[in-house]
């Protein structure tokens, strides 16, 4: 009886339910949580106590595997860290859905093998050298420091871009962002991301930075990503070689 007290909130889940050769629609599950538990808590219980065919993605629990993206009444959200109390009051309907913009697998599961794919292409670096600054405010990477990229290639970003939404060549925010941070670009990272589907597609909608978990900022990413690219025209125009 104590550990039931806790729950004080009563939950309608209307979830997004996609199983292959079978149409699409959502059911509907009844939960009673705590205001402060997470809405991944929430969908863990549909599946441990109601509907063991429910598909999802989740791991970590704590915001660092990106996994658990979906949109939550059609917000992309890492459910693992976003609250009821934080998109409800008192209660009340949650719709719960997939990612835009990805393959379908099943349910709220989705496909983000091109993202992978294309981040690798970029040469995006999931672990980067540290970096301070000097005297007079210049910055220096210290190859003897690592620390993790701050990106955790969740998708929201791509979710949440009305160009990925229209164009499925463009190579979207997240792989333009982990584009962005070495300092030059071999001919094959700069063939991607000079190009129609690449920097220059982007409308600057800020979207991708909206929904972002770790502060990427990608759409700031993405303008810097522009002015490298102009640089490296210019170099190359003068005949300047680029140190790499």
């Amino acid at each position: 009886m104590t550990e039931n007290k806790k729950y004080t909130w009563n939950i309608i889940f209307k979830i997004f339910r996609k199983k292959a050769g079978q149409p699409a629609h959502y059911d509907q599950f009844d939960v009673a949580v705590n205001p402060d538990e997470y809405i991944l808590d929430g969908i863990e219980r549909i599946w441990a106590y109601q509907d063991r065919s429910l598909v999802f993605s989740h791991a970590c629990h704590h915001s660092t595997c990106g996994a658990c993206g979906m949109l939550v009444n059609g917000e992309e959200k890492l459910t693992c860290i976003t609250t009821f109390r934080s998109v409800t009051r008192n209660g009340g309907t949650l719709r719960i859905e997939p990612l835009r913009n990805f393959p379908v697998i099943s349910d709220l599961a989705v496909d983000m093998t091109g993202m992978f794919e294309r981040m690798h292409a970029v040469s995006h670096r999931p672990v980067i050298a540290d970096t301070f600054e000097t005297s007079r405010g210049r910055k220096k990477e210290r190859e003897d420091l690592l620390r993790l990229a701050d990106c955790i290639e969740c998708g929201l970003c791509i979710s949440a871009c009305p160009i990925s939404a229209t164009s499925a060549d463009y190579i979207g925010p997240a792989v333009l962002a982990g584009a962005q941070q070495p300092g030059t670009f071999g001919e094959n990272v700069l063939n991607i991301v000079d190009s129609e589907d690449g920097a220059w597609r982007c409308h600057s909608a800020y979207e991708c930075t909206r929904v972002c978990p770790s502060n990427v900022d990608p759409a700031w990413r993405i303008m810097d990503l522009r002015k490298k690219l102009v640089l490296t025209r210019v170099k190359r125009m003068m005949g300047i070689k680029e140190k790499t």
